[in-house]
């Protein structure tokens, strides 16, 4: 019992030297999380079984990033103006959003290709109930993916001095002419907090990032409420579809599209006033191309020109093909990958 005491009493001094850490350097904690990222690209495709591990690797920057942004929300006292439930689910629909692929590639590996289905329809369950108890019950408005934004570090921080950096805007120079903003040399932050823009620049960073933390989500209607409904509930209805008709119809696909298309068609009419809810409209707008990557369509249509596209471009402009051919040699993967189309 003394042995387990100790570890743990070992394990909180070390978590306690990590998030001073981490407070205390914002600047080369992102710098490791960006390598982290970095290394998961690396890995793909170098080695038997690579794909699994670059997977594991980017899950695993994710959740580092989610972790640190949670403690320096800690630190920086500006957590989320929501009750603590509210925010438990969006950390778990967060970490389900992180891990949701690799989770499908382990599940096909141990358990073949009925434990990945078995694995993906349980995941969309749960994000679809964790999704509506946010739109019913805590009316939290569209939701974003991922559900918590990653934090601004650059402009978060440059609040921090907020007394000092006043007096050091006081002293900067304005050109009569120009109008520029130039800062003494003696008045600029440290190398980890620098941005390199002009004082009334970071000023209007650090507005906007407090508008997307603290900001109320936009009220929605009776319509816009069916129509987040009609976009929670078409994955579910997509697997659906695919366990009745099978892979290879193009009921799934016509049906997913459907929802998709109605939902987007009522929410984009919605004036949205938070700049993380313009945000997210923008990325389905983006996302409705992924149906020129979806099955059927992609095996019928897009895969004969998207791949004579990218030969084309890899053998006639010089510095394409370093990524046109990794590319090319990685989109039969990216096909198999239920998360990547569909997710």
């Amino acid at each position: 019992m003394s042995n387990v005491k100790a570890h743990i009493a070992k394990a909180t001094r070390l978590y306690e030297r990590y998030t001073e850490y981490v407070r205390r350097n914002p600047g080369a904690t992102a710098q490791l999380e960006s390598t982290v990222r970095t290394l998961s690209y690396l890995i793909a495709g170098r080695f038997a079984e690579s794909h699994e591990i670059s997977e594991l690797v980017y899950s695993a920057s994710n959740l580092l990033v989610l972790f640190n942004d949670s403690i320096l929300r800690r630190g920086l006292r500006c957590s989320f103006s929501v009750s603590v439930s509210q925010q438990r689910l969006l950390t778990w629909l967060s970490v389900l959003e992180h891990v949701e692929v690799f989770l499908e590639m382990g599940a096909f590996r141990l358990w073949g290709d009925a434990g990945r289905w078995l694995v993906i329809g349980l995941i969309q369950i749960f994000k679809a109930v964790f999704r509506l108890v946010l739109l019913l019950w805590y009316k939290s408005g569209i939701l974003t993916s991922p559900p918590i934004n990653p934090l601004d570090r650059g402009a978060e921080f440059v609040g921090e001095d907020d007394g000092n950096r006043e007096q050091q805007e006081d002293t900067c120079f304005v050109g009569q002419r120009s109008g520029r903003v130039i800062r003494p040399l003696g008045s600029a932050p440290s190398l980890q907090a620098r941005l390199w823009g002009a004082p009334t620049q970071m000023k209007r960073r650090s507005s906007f990032s407090g508008e997307k933390l603290h900001s109320e989500p936009t009220a929605l209607g009776l319509r816009e409420t069916l129509a987040e409904l009609a976009f929670i509930g078409r994955p579910l209805v997509h697997l659906l579809c695919l366990g009745l008709c099978g892979k290879h119809s193009w009921k799934p696909w016509l049906v997913s599209g459907v929802l998709e298309l109605c939902s987007f068609s009522v929410l984009r009419d919605a004036r949205f006033v938070t700049r993380w809810e313009r945000a997210e409209m923008k990325r389905r707008t983006f996302l409705l191309l992924y149906y020129l990557l979806r099955s059927p369509f992609y095996d019928k249509f897009s895969e004969e020109k998207i791949l004579f596209l990218l030969r084309l471009l890899a053998d006639h402009v010089p510095g394409i093909g370093l990524v046109a051919r990794p590319l090319m040699d990685y989109l039969p993967t990216w096909q198999k990958i239920y998360f990547y189309n569909w997710g």
